[in-house]
């Protein structure tokens, strides 16, 4: 299968290694892949394992803390193999991310020293760490609800939120729609469309979130509009 471009809000599709006249891959060795292309690659290779759905609930758990792929690639690879149970897949990985965010929470709100900004720190999250907290305290509904559709990683909203002291119910609530909306989408467009949509959603996926942010702020302005 060959590979799937990362959406959003995760890592960049690992590049393969580059050959030059002096490196092993032109002598013909083949180059030993990087850490990132090699969870990449295994990440997808359970797309075509029985296990499938409950790794994708795994990663999905583990993507919202400190797991580097996002779940995006394997809900695309299994919805193409089976997609009939595209919103499946999506329910799955949602249910994961939703409790992995709230362990993400927990580790940012009890653990933040010892675990959370060690996390922080690998991903060179530090002063994005800052940006989010101060979003946080701007609007809380709009900064968990866009939390799903940004260039940011995920893992550094839950860390934050904790370590911000965002009230948990909010937050639950939140991102359950937040990353449900992500990854119905992506499911969605594949169940209706077929494997053909992948190039699609590879090329346009940005524009999709910008687009349904724009969509999820506006539809706040007008709730508060109505409220007053």
């Amino acid at each position: 299968m060959p590979p799937l471009v990362s959406p959003a809000g995760g890592v960049p599709e690992p590049e393969g290694p580059v050959s030059s006249p002096a490196s092993p891959t032109a002598r013909g060795k083949v180059a030993r892949p990087g850490p990132v292309r090699r969870l990449y690659d295994w990440t997808l290779s359970w797309a075509d394992r029985p296990g499938g759905p409950w790794a994708l609930f795994v990663i999905s758990f583990a993507e919202s803390s400190f797991f580097p792929i996002p779940p995006d690639v394997l809900i695309m690879a299994l919805a193409m193999g089976r997609p009939k149970r595209a919103l499946r897949f999506a329910a799955i990985a949602t249910v994961g991310s939703v409790l992995g965010g709230v362990a993400g929470y927990f580790i940012g709100h009890f653990l933040f020293e010892q675990i959370g900004r060690p996390i922080l720190e690998f991903y060179g999250a530090g002063a994005t760490f800052d940006h989010v907290g101060e979003l946080y305290r701007q609007n809380l509904v709009v900064a968990l609800g866009t939390a799903g559709f940004t260039p940011v990683p995920y893992k550094v909203f839950t860390i934050a939120g904790g370590a911000f002291a965002v009230p948990l119910l909010p937050f639950i609530i939140v991102s359950a729609v937040s990353r449900a909306a992500r990854f119905f989408m992506v499911a969605g467009l594949i169940r209706y469309f077929g494997p053909s949509i992948k190039t699609f959603i590879d090329r346009y996926f940005n524009l999709l979130s910008i687009v349904f942010v724009v969509l999820l702020v506006g539809g706040f302005a007008v709730v508060k509009l109505f409220l007053k």
